[in-house]
This record gives structure tokens, sequence and C-alpha cells, in this order.
């Protein structure tokens, strides 16, 4: 049987059949998947059961017993007692009982408490342990806040009179068939020199956003995290939405008002790691040093300066699977973009590795525990919410990633495609503008996974941080401070907000089945993004997004969303992530031409920096007559002008279209009045040779 007609019970290897050295490997997911599903069930009845681990954990009102329950899991300590404000902060008076699991808990009536354990309060648990004597924050607490003056943290009870009415009934994520992302920092959000709020991000970015035609939010930052310049990726408490940018109420506003507008709202959430700092987090939190996260170096994450999770361990599986539960059942996330999925699933967290042979998915370094974990993760979001979108940020390509389970795969929806970024802003960096291959180009967007869906991205967070630059400010640098007036032109701005269009569009319409960008990214945003820090003086000037500069009628932002706004609207209206992939037409190395075929469209993209061709010819799809549905070169967009749009192509009598052809232009053409091929007619009366019928993939330039 030849590797193109396998049979092979597990579809992942059916369907990639040099994946049959590692059948042994692959089948092992499944099988350890199913071993610890049934040991759950065994033990809680559902999977579900034992992701609601949050009901029982922390702090919990019992209306039975009409009083508070606090519980927490932590099996080496010597002795716990729960302080704060309702007992003046005394460190003996409220012990906590421990049971045989090592879960420790008390009981506080209401009867008794009801005027001192109070909406607001502030609490500790104070932790005796082999590490000694700490105050500690609650695992599970659901509020943390941070003392302006001493900048200490401290967890908070959390318990409005009013809770938050709900409004998003009429919301359903799966009218969402393709997700186009807005990735989003609610702190930075906003134009004034300070951190944002939920209210502000819901009341005046989301308005924008739907109005550009993104259907998903992405959001950042949300766990709480003791330094704000960590862009929220040092997470200290798994369960508590981060205070600098409002209240959990505010958090749910803005969720809401998303979910009215038809906009899902996709959480980064952070389960790779968590940040070392004893005070804040789960560091030692029982004394025995491997409670949440692996022994010595292997609990160490070098490059991240922090704590690595023991996928393994029945409790932290729980207290993971837990926290996916919380964020969609409390806040009604629509689903999660896990960070650092490389990281996860190898020892070598991917350092210094190139992925270049399928030994090093299977055989090398492999973290099964956290494969496994992966799995219950997405198992545990898809049973919340069928229609939940889960995306992997894994940069090394593991094969069946975005497969499900039974199928050998670890469940995500969407991987990102992590090459896609990398490439353009190598070549930016590194290329002349003359020298771009564009099989390499091609290669580069469609290279993905057969049954895996890709979100594309041409820029994220990761290109805007400082120590890099954004693809605007790789193409214009400084210049984008003296010459972005619309009536001042100049060759590196007009170079600039050419090839900005033509890197979104290519990556849109041939990178993914999704497609996401970084606020402020769509027109060029000028500033790359520096958190406050000792270096800058502790300056909010580019931790913000300037969006009056894509509003200014003189500015040349508004070519770059308007752009942007467009390509949008042209990919839903066409249905085009959801076709079939790509199918090229003509691959032009001299003349930097690629042109190819997507769900009936026709896309020309010429990339050189000067040739613009009269009379060029290309073999069309479909006989008939084609219109132009979106250029780059129009005037609206910052171009040129140079192409009559009101034209109408007709195919010739050898299924050629004749088009102007200028230079760092995309033009997208629609046929819209089809015909029997010419070319089909004249080959069956012979009137023509039959060479001319294999050339249907070459270009011809009368």
């Amino acid at each position: 049987m030849s590797k193109t007609q396998s049979k092979h019970p597990i579809a992942l290897i059916a369907d990639d059949p040099w994946l049959e050295p590692y059948e042994e490997e692959i089948a092992g997911r499944i099988q350890r998947f199913q071993k610890r599903l049934a040991e759950i069930e065994r033990a809680h009845g559902t999977l579900l059961d034992f992701a609601h681990a949050y009901q029982y954990f922390g702090i919990n009102y019992d209306p039975q017993q009409k009083g508070w329950w606090y519980r927490e899991w932590a099996p080496a300590a010597k002795a716990l007692f729960l302080t704060g404000d309702f007992n003046q902060w005394n460190r003996s008076s409220h012990p906590l009982a421990r049971n045989e699991a090592g879960i420790w808990e008390i009981f506080l009536s209401e009867e008794q408490y009801a005027e001192r354990f109070v909406h607001g309060s502030l609490l500790k648990v104070h932790v005796v342990a082999d590490n000694g004597a700490h105050d500690r924050i609650p695992a599970y607490i659901r509020r943390v806040v941070q003392n302006p003056e001493t900048l200490d943290f401290a967890g908070q009870l959390w318990m409005p009179p009013d809770p938050y009415q709900w409004q998003d009934q009429g919301f359903d994520p799966a009218r969402i068939q393709i997700p186009f992302i807005y990735e989003s920092h609610v702190g930075m959000a906003q134009e004034k020199e300070g951190v944002g709020t939920y209210r502000e991000f819901a009341d005046n970015v989301l308005p924008r956003i739907a109005r550009l035609g993104y259907n998903c939010i992405q959001l950042m930052a949300i766990h709480e995290h003791p330094y704000y310049g960590s862009f929220g990726y040092h997470v200290s408490n798994f369960f508590a939405p981060t205070s600098r940018f409002g209240t959990p109420e505010d958090l749910k506003y803005l969720i809401d008002t998303a979910h009215q507008m038809g906009i899902a709202v996709i959480m980064d959430v952070v389960h790779s790691h968590a940040v070392k700092n004893f005070a804040e987090g789960l560091n030692d939190f029982d004394g025995s040093g491997n409670q949440y996260f692996h022994e010595g170096g292997r609990g160490y994450h070098a490059a991240w300066d922090s704590k690595l999770f023991n996928y393994g361990k029945w409790e932290v599986q729980q207290f993971l699977l837990s926290n996916l539960a919380y964020w969609m059942e409390e806040f009604h996330f629509d689903g999660f973009r896990f960070d650092g999925v490389t990281s996860m699933l190898y020892f070598h967290h991917g350092d210094h590795i190139t992925f270049d042979h399928y030994d090093k998915y299977f055989k090398e370094g492999v973290d099964w525990d956290a494969i496994t974990y992966l799995q219950l993760a997405n198992e545990v979001i898809h049973r919340i919410k069928p229609a939940a979108i889960s995306i992997a940020e894994d940069m090394s390509g593991m094969p069946g990633t975005c497969r499900k389970v039974e199928e050998g795969g670890l469940g995500f929806d969407y991987r990102l495609g992590m090459g896609i970024p990398d490439y353009w802003i190598k070549l930016l960096k590194h290329s002349r503008d003359e020298d771009w291959n564009i099989h390499e180009r091609w290669n580069v967007m469609t290279n993905r996974r057969y049954k895996e869906k890709t979100i594309a991205y041409a820029e994220s967070h990761d290109q805007a941080l400082v120590g890099d630059k954004t693809i605007a400010f790789w193409l214009m640098d400084k210049e984008m401070y003296w010459h972005m007036q619309v009536d001042d032109p100049h060759p590196v701005i007009d170079r600039g907000i050419a090839l900005h269009k033509l890197i979104r569009f290519l990556t849109l319409s041939l990178g993914g089945e999704g497609y996401l960008n970084f606020m402020g990214n769509e027109f060029g945003h000028p500033e790359w993004i520096d958190f406050p820090r000792e270096g800058n003086n502790w300056s909010y000037k580019y931790a913000r997004r300037q969006w009056s500069l894509a509003e200014r009628e003189d500015l040349k932002y508004k070519f770059l969303q308007a752009f942007d706004q467009a390509m949008l609207d042209l990919a839903k209206s066409h249905n085009l992530l959801a076709s079939m992939p790509a199918r090229q037409l003509n691959m032009d190395e001299q003349n930097q031409v690629i042109i190819f075929e997507r769900n009936r469209l026709v896309f020309v993209f010429n990339f050189h920096p000067t040739r613009a061709i009269p009379d060029y010819r290309f073999y069309a799809p479909q006989a008939g007559t084609y219109q132009i549905v979106l250029n780059s070169d129009a005037p609206q967009f910052g171009g040129h002008d140079r192409i009559d749009e009101s034209i109408q192509y007709e195919t010739d009598e050898l299924d050629r279209l004749s088009i102007y052809c200028t230079n760092r232009t995309a033009l997208v053409l629609k046929c819209i009045n089809p015909r029997p091929s010419s070319l089909r007619k004249a080959e069956k009366s012979k009137k023509i040779p039959t060479k001319w019928i294999r050339l249907s993939n070459n270009f011809l330039i009368s």
C-alpha cells in the first residue's frame, strides 16, 4: 500500500502516513487521555464536576448551612489560619482543620460573621510550614488588590450585594464561523497616558472593533499579575481578574457589551508557567517546594524566570481545569488562546531547537503529562461551550495539535501561524525588496498541516514590543513622525503604505482559516510598546494607543485603516477563509507577481518595486467577464489611482485575462458573467495545439 493510501485506524496517521513509525506514541496520547478521564469520572462522576473545583476551594457561600467555607489544598503545611479585616489580622484566632487529602477548611457562619466577613474585606491565609510562617494569598481567591502605599497585594472578599445581570442571552458564538480576531490589552487601549479600564474599553474601543469588522477580541493580561510590564504573562492569581482595570463586574460589563455587538471574547490564558514571586503567587505555598510545580530545575523556566507546573499531578490538573471552567462560566468567555504551548509540550521548552524531524515531536523530551492536560483542557472547554474557540500558541508544529483527541490529536481548534510574522520581519530586516522570493513567500503562507486550522497574522503583540518594531515601523521608521501628512509625498512612506497593505492582505488571503491583528496595527500605529519602568522614568507614553491618528483627515494612517476594513469585508462577504486552499494561477519571478484563485476570486499581487506592466496576461480559472472588487492602489487606500475600476475584463480565446498590473499593488477580480471555456472548445475542435493547455500555470505578457 502506498503512503497516500493508508487505511490506518488512527485518523491522524491515516491522513499522514509518515507518522506510522510513531503509532505507539500517538496511540499513547489517546490511551493516557482515556485512562485519566476514566479515573476522574470514577472519583468525581463527570469531568465537569472535577473542573468545578472553584466552587469547592477558595471562599464559597453555603446557602444550606448559611455561611462561608474557605478551603485550601496544602498537603505539606503544618497549620493554616485565616486572617484579615474580619479578625483584625489576628494570625492565630481562626485555624483551619486538615483532612486526610491535605485539604484545609474553616466555616464562618453568617449568624456570627455577617457584620465582619463582608464584601470588600481584605484577607490572607497564614501558612506555617517547613519554610517558616508566612502570610499568603489564597490559591483560588477571586479578587486581589494592591495597597497603593505599601504596594503589597492582598486577597479581597468579592460578594457584591447586587450580582451582575447579564444581557447577552441572544449571543451565540456558533454564529462566528470564521474568527477575525482583534488582539487587545485593556490597560494600554486608551489614548491617555495611563492605565485604561474595562469600562473604557467597552465604551470606547469595542465600537471601533465592531466597525472595522472584527468578530472576536482576544484579551491579554486578564489574570492578576504583580508586574504590569510583564504583559500579563507572569501570573500570580489565576482566578482573579486583574484589579488594575476595574472590578470583576466591570470585566463582565465588557464581555456582555461585546456579546451584544456580536463579538466573541477569547481570553489569553497562561497555564504554561506562573510568577515565581513568593508573597503574591503559588510558589512553595505549602513549604514542600513541589506543590504546584516540579521540583528543582525542572520546575523553573530560566528564559522566563518563572515556575513550571507539574501537569501530571491530580490536584494541579484540577486547579487548571477549574480555572478554565471558572472563566467561561463566571465571565462568559467564549474560548482561550493558550500561551506558551511549545514550552508546555517539551521539557526543553523549544529553546534553541529546530523541529526538523518527526522524532523531535515524539521521541525527544516530550512532556506526555502536559499533552494529557491539554487534551483534558480542550475537552472541558468544549463540553461547557461546544462552539468555544481554543487556540494553541505553538511554534514547533506538533502534529495533531488541532485534531480531535480520538483522532490522535490534542483537541485545539486552531494554532497560531507563528512562522508568518517571523518571516515578514526577517524579510524586512535582512532583504532588499528586489530579492524577495515569491515561491518562498507562497510556501510560508500555505505551509500548514492537513486538516489543522491556522490563525494567520502578519504581526501580534510580540512584534510590537520594545526591542523590536512593528511592520509599519520596519517599513517607514522615523519618517512616520515627519511625513504622514496627506499632502506630503515621500518615497519611504509611499513604499511603506503600499507594502503594509500587501503584506497584511497576502497573509489574510493565503495564510489560514482565521485572522488576527493586534490593536492599532491595522492603521500602522507608529509607536512600539514600552511599559512604565525605571528605564523610561515610569512613563505611559508608549503604553497606549493613539486612535486619533487614524481619524484625522490630514494624516495617511486613515488609508491603512480603510484598507484593513475593506479586506475584512471582502473576506467575510465571500466566506474566503472557510473555502478550500488557494490554487496557484501564475508565479512570475521576474516581475514578482503572484496570482491565485480562492473561492472563485482571483487575487493578483505585484510586489515589484518598479514594474507596472500594461497588458499583463494570465490564464483565468473561468472564462467570462471579470470586474475588480478590491484594489489596493485606489485613492481611498492611499494608492496612486492608476487603475480604472469601472473597466470590465473579458477573457480571450485562450481564456486569458489582460490587466494593467501596477507595481506594489494587490487586485481582486470576480467573474460576474461566466461562460463556457473558449480554450476547451478550441481544444476539442483541434484548432489549437494541446501545448497551450499545459501552459495554464504560466504567465504571458504580450
